[in-house]
């Protein structure tokens, strides 16, 4: 009798025992930074049809969940997919097919670069970007004879780092039809001698891009995944490209849509009439790898350049304030079209003149509107008085690198003084409640991790500063790693689909050599990712 009804209760156990539930993919092992409200840390999770299904400890997931992958992270660190929330992938995938100038220290690397990418070439136009007189050790603007003693017959335009000037040959001005007496609001065509010296400043520089020749559909395709390639093998799941015309837009999906393309965009339309006049009539674009539901404005210029909009003249150049890209009755105009329409507006805004500007514009067409999220890239140089007027609905999105690439000179374009409100993180993080955290790349590197180390140690890739440059700006890793992920995400109106680690959004996530949020402060900068998923699947 006791057999039969031990047999009888072993039997009812097992018919009411649940089945294992089948998932695509079991994470186990991990020290997983969730980056949810609490800022959880778990070890586990379960990865369905590129969702996370569950969340919590391996033990107990492993008992409830039969993957037909299993990830054993081994104690290594886990992170959400990391978001560049300011970068130009198209065009730094462009420059991959360009002339390569980032790093060059002098004039002379320049042209010898220039010499050995043109052998056996025979170009009809030269291109190139990365060059940037501040790294020299002749830090004056170079001039057009340096361009035209290689290349006398052959149009030759070099984008500067911050892609805000060109320096050009004499065949480029010619065929541009730029000349001593040519006039353009929001730039300058520099003098020497009463000639165009071959610099172009912002918006001289569009008569020389108008007559480059067309880029092939094959050559494009080539960018983005080239782009691509370099992005999620350093850890980025989503890119927000800063500027883009509806073709780029359009070749973006239909390779996402084929498969071809894995990288999430969220795509800010570039402010040109067709532009406009095609996407704010046809609303808010969302799949579950491509969001368009902003545009991107350009106030000034860059500090570089000495094109950012300053209230008072420059401090190493007497009279001289910058120009606005974007006049205010302008960016009022436009700001108001914007809203109305539903789209984020997004504006670069450098200098504390094009910065208050932008402030005013979006405070005038956000009347009444409390979740608009419109936000100002860059927000580098900020008058005191102005810091109270970001808020969850203005948001600031930065740049930290910027901060440690800009610290040799910035304090001489901008005196003592009107330093302390430039690359003012903690500062824009206090008043606005969000920061998005993003490169600027090609104008940066694309390493996401040089952007946490400059954020949290605001030292360059030597650890120059040792005390960190203005450090009392600089964030902790906590914020630096929000801002990365669930902030810049909310920036996005993405923070329901991605951002942090939580049953029901994306398996967007970054599997790390090193423990981001505890290692020597120093080993930043060098930690390798080891593996990155979108969607669940592995593209590193």
């Amino acid at each position: 009798m006791k057999i039969f009804t031990f047999l009888l209760f072993s039997l009812f156990l097992f018919g009411c025992s649940t089945p294992k539930k089948q998932v695509d993919l079991l994470v186990i092992n991990a020290k997983v930074y969730t980056v949810n409200s609490a800022f959880d840390v778990a070890n586990s999770f379960a990865v369905s049809n590129g969702k996370i299904v569950e969340v919590g400890k391996a033990e107990e997931l492993q008992l409830k969940y039969n993957p037909f992958e299993l990830l054993d992270a081994e104690g290594k660190t886990i992170v959400p997919g990391l978001i560049d929330a300011h970068a130009h992938l198209f065009g730094f995938g462009l420059g991959l097919q360009d002339v390569d100038l980032v790093g060059t220290i002098s004039k002379a690397e320049v042209l010898q670069k220039l010499a050995d990418f043109e052998k056996g070439r025979n170009s009809e136009f030269i291109h190139g970007r990365g060059w940037d007189q501040n790294d020299w050790d002749q830090k004056e603007f170079p001039t057009k004879e340096d361009l035209d003693a290689l290349f006398p017959d052959t149009p030759v335009a070099l984008s500067r780092i911050d892609g805000h000037a060109l320096w050009v040959n004499s065949k480029a001005l010619e065929l541009a039809g730029v000349t001593a007496s040519t006039k353009m609001s929001g730039g300058e065509v520099v003098l020497k001698d009463g000639e165009p010296s071959g610099i172009l400043i912002d918006a001289p520089t569009a008569l020389v891009y108008n007559i480059m020749p067309g880029i092939s559909g094959k050559t494009m395709i080539a960018a983005l995944l080239d782009a691509e390639k370099i992005c999620v093998d350093l850890g980025l799941t989503t890119v927000n490209d800063a500027g883009l015309d509806r073709e780029i837009i359009e070749l973006i999906d239909s390779l996402q849509q084929a498969g071809t393309m894995k990288l999430k965009v969220y795509a800010m339309v570039s402010n040109s009439p067709e532009n406009l006049d095609y996407y704010l009539n046809k609303g808010i674009i969302t799949t579950d790898r491509l969001t368009v539901r902003s545009v991107k404005v350009y106030g000034d210029g860059a500090l570089g350049s000495r094109g950012a909009a300053l209230r008072a003249p420059y401090s190493d150049h007497a009279g001289h304030f910058g120009a606005m890209s974007t006049e205010s009755t302008e960016l009022e105009s436009l700001a108001l079209r914007i809203a109305q329409a539903g789209y984020q507006m997004n504006t670069h805004a450098i200098g504390d003149s094009a910065n208050i500007s932008v402030l005013r514009a979006y405070q005038k067409a956000l009347t009444g509107k409390k979740d608009s999220r419109w936000k100002i890239e860059h927000a580098q140089i900020i008058s005191a008085i102005d810091f109270d007027k970001f808020s969850d609905n203005i948001i600031p999105s930065v740049q930290p690198t910027h901060a440690t690439s800009d610290m040799y000179w910035a304090e001489d374009r901008l005196g003592s003084e009107r330093i302390q409100g430039a690359y003012a993180y903690k500062t824009l993080l206090n008043k606005a409640g969000v920061i998005a955290l993003g490169t600027d790349f090609p104008v940066e590197k694309v390493n996401p991790m040089h952007t946490f180390y400059a954020a949290v140690a605001r030292k360059d890739l030597n650890h120059y500063p040792e005390g960190g440059y203005h450090k009392e700006e600089a964030l902790t890793r906590e914020e630096t790693l929000k801002g990365m992920t669930i902030w810049a995400a909310y920036s996005n109106f993405e923070e329901n689909e991605k951002g942090s680690i939580e049953t029901g959004k994306a398996a967007d996530f970054v599997l790390l050599e090193k423990d981001i949020m505890n290692c020597p402060e120093d080993e930043i900068p060098n930690i390798q990712v080891v593996a990155t998923y979108i969607n669940g699947e592995k593209v590193k």
